[in-house]
């Protein structure tokens, strides 16, 4: 059975969800999620998640939300990418957290204020905070990465396709990866494994698609 992934191509954690699935091999569609003309806020989508917001993975009986577990569940159903003991599922783990509270938790916003938001509601000050957190974190995973092919173990896993869910993004968010080499290298792994592709390539919706 095909799985669906509710998504939209500018969202960085449907891109997690989108890119595992497909280095995975899973057998998967896109579902477009029109979220900048509020269809997350509508009562169909909230029917199908309560929290209004994409991924929403549903395969067969299963619908997940949040990306950490579509994730997990991809991995765990396709026995791809989640670690090969228990350890390693832990380290896949931390760095999944780390990305959901330090990477990913602060891009998004500051991505997303920067490029999205009516020019007249965004914050200089905010921005400014934001950019300082992400690159405290981003400085982290630069030198745990140095010497390292992947962040968690020795192949590639869930940990780097959610750590990388914004790090492709083309609009600007003060993340420049050559200020960080060894994510620049690591981001040329990531996107040299068979089945990689853009976010605008794998998902549906672009901000081309509304100008």
């Amino acid at each position: 059975m095909t799985a669906r992934l509710y998504c939209f191509g500018e969202s960085g954690n449907a891109y997690k969800a989108a890119l595992t699935l497909e280095l995975t091999g899973t057998d998967w569609e896109p579902v477009f999620v029109d979220f900048f003309s509020g269809e997350t806020r509508s009562p169909a989508f909230r029917a199908i998640n309560v929290m209004g917001e994409v991924p929403v993975l549903v395969d067969g009986d299963t619908t997940l939300t949040q990306s950490g577990v579509i994730l997990d569940y991809i991995a765990r159903t396709s026995g791809k990418m989640g670690g090969r003991n228990d350890a390693e599922a832990r380290e896949v783990l931390r760095w999944m957290l780390f990305d959901n509270h330090k990477v990913s938790g602060i891009a998004g916003p500051l991505r997303f204020n920067m490029n999205f938001l009516p020019e007249a509601k965004r914050n200089d000050d905010v921005n400014g905070y934001l950019s300082m957190r992400m690159h405290s974190a981003l400085k982290v995973m630069d030198q745990h990465l140095s010497g390292r092919d992947w962040l968690a173990t020795d192949e590639p896993t869930i940990a780097d396709t959610s750590n990388a869910g914004y790090l492709y993004y083309p609009e600007p968010f003060t993340f420049d990866r050559v200020q960080y080499p060894n994510i620049d290298r690591w981001m040329d792994r990531l996107s040299a494994l068979p089945g990689w592709k853009h976010p605008y390539d794998l998902m549906p919706g672009s901000p081309a698609d509304r100008t």
